[in-house]
């Protein structure tokens, strides 16, 4: 069964990957991601269902439009491939529980939860692939992932009565955005509004699943963003601005704390003789 699903997952994955290119190149520009039709940057043409497909139709153009040549970019390939496995590591985690759920509310609720991580993980990558990019974190998709979270996580921790996993998520949310906006006042510039935001929203998902996750995911950010920074000076020596948008290690440390907050966590304790 999990085999059969993960490749629905899978293929799922690249169709949302390639909804996020739409995504990461309209939404910080202001475009509507409905309309028009997608085209072509150099040339202006509508691209085609059958030049549509994800990753498949990148590689058999040649990396090019088919009407005027213009070079395609490796970024739409990337994130649909990125967007395809990151949903099968998310079914591989959260799908077992509904396998295994005795009871249809039980299986309700674990559907609930794999549809809200699946949703983070799209957030996750279009938000990252934006700020890389723009060193923006626009709040369309900022408020999406809030509002995916409140309606996904909240129903299924109230059908399993799991009113501490409530309360760790509300508290995960205000103290990650609190905790943020601390720092973005303290530092004047050094953290925008926008990881202060996504900061809450973060808190909210690692918090729904206790709080060694919430610390660890926290923790986590800091940690890979610092090795980041390091290896950046390191590499752009010669560059004047060698400053990295924060918002991708947000993401990497909350996937940290996410799949293994509490492992890492117990570890920890161990290690400092409290476990």
């Amino acid at each position: 069964m999990m085999p059969l699903l993960a490749t629905v997952v899978g293929v799922t994955g690249l169709s949302i990957g390639s909804f996020l290119n739409v995504v990461v190149w309209r939404v910080p520009r202001g475009v509507s991601i409905v309309r028009p039709a997608s085209a072509c940057p150099g040339c202006g043409a509508e691209i085609r269902a059958r030049d549509n497909v994800p990753v498949l139709s990148w590689l058999l153009l040649g990396r090019r439009c088919r009407e005027c040549r213009t070079a395609i970019s490796a970024r739409y390939p990337l994130v649909e491939a990125v967007t395809a496995i990151a949903f099968v590591v998310v079914a591989l985690v959260f799908a077992p529980s509904i396998l295994e759920a005795t009871d249809p509310s039980s299986v309700v609720a674990a559907s609930l939860v794999l549809a809200a991580y699946l949703a983070l993980a799209a957030i996750s990558i279009a938000l990252s692939a934006i700020d890389l990019e723009l060193r923006r974190l626009p709040n369309p998709i900022v408020l999406t992932g809030f509002i995916a979270g409140v309606a996904l996580l909240v129903p299924a921790l109230l059908i399993e009565t799991r009113y501490d996993l409530l309360v760790s998520a509300g508290l995960g949310a205000a103290a990650s955005f609190a905790f943020y906006l601390a720092l973005a006042l303290i530092g004047r510039g050094g953290m925008g509004m926008g990881d202060v935001k996504l900061a809450g929203v973060l808190g909210l998902y690692l918090g729904a699943l206790g709080w060694a996750p919430l610390v660890v995911g926290v923790a986590a950010a800091f940690a890979v963003g610092a090795v980041a920074g390091v290896i950046t000076l390191i590499v752009r020596r010669s560059v004047k601005d060698r400053s990295l948008p924060f918002g991708p290690w947000m993401f990497l440390g909350a996937w940290v704390g996410i799949f293994g907050g509490d492992a890492i966590a117990a570890g920890y304790l161990r290690f400092v003789g409290l476990g």
